[in-house]
């Protein structure tokens, strides 16, 4: 069966590997990515919306209508920006476009690109685990055919890119022995990108919370 597909964060390490699946699938009918910046990407089936917030997003036509598979791929280091700049990005601005698409395609499935150690008690003291919680809490309340929540552990870009800071490179190049810490560890950002689109793909698959070890599980 054909999918239309919305997707954000075409342009970020674990999105730009969606975005090519995407387009390779004889599945995929027709992708939407919507962001900040072009993805320099030209394909038949392929559509850009530049949208400077996603928080003001307010669609003018029928693009989001019939959406059959959305993946959210924004995502933003802890410690990168300030505290309220974080919980914006990580809580209000999904939750805010998935409130927009549930309007035009509640039988959608949405999938969030979250992070180990979310927690939906929102207790935790790590602001990363709290925020990602609270994200998980709200988007699987909003009422969509399915959520998916996809937790990976470090994630190795295969296409080397620049590092945000000393702890990023220092995991890459410890990364052989990262992978021997087990399959909830890390993975391949070209693995998480295909585990996301087989689970999005997969209309019957119902599970809510893909922990590292789970995503592995679907390639």
């Amino acid at each position: 069966m054909s999918k239309k597909i919305i997707l954000t964060g075409a342009t970020g390490m674990v999105g730009g590997h969606l975005l090519d699946i995407c387009l390779a699938s004889e599945q995929v009918t027709e992708v939407i990515s919507i962001g900040r910046k072009r993805t320099e990407k030209q394909h038949a089936k392929l559509q850009e919306v530049l949208v400077p917030d996603l928080l003001t997003y307010s669609p003018n036509d029928s693009k989001l209508e019939n959406v059959d598979v959305a993946f959210f791929c924004i995502g933003v280091y802890t410690g990168a920006v300030a505290r309220d700049v974080f919980r914006k990005i990580t809580v209000d601005m999904p939750v805010s476009f998935a409130k927009t698409l549930y309007q035009y395609a509640p039988n959608a499935k949405f999938c969030l690109l979250s992070g180990s150690g979310a927690d939906r008690s929102e207790q935790s003291r790590m602001i990363f685990a709290q925020d990602k919680g609270a994200a998980e809490n709200q988007l699987a309340a909003i009422g969509f055919h399915a959520f998916h929540t996809f937790r990976p552990g470090y994630i190795y870009p295969v296409v080397k890119r620049e590092a945000p800071n000393a702890m990023y490179s220092i995991s890459r190049a410890l990364y052989p022995l990262i992978r021997l810490m087990g399959k909830n560890a890390s993975i391949k950002s070209t693995e998480l990108a295909q585990g996301m689109f087989n689970v999005g793909m997969d209309s019957q698959n119902v599970t809510e919370v893909f922990e590292n070890k789970n995503i592995l599980e679907q390639l």
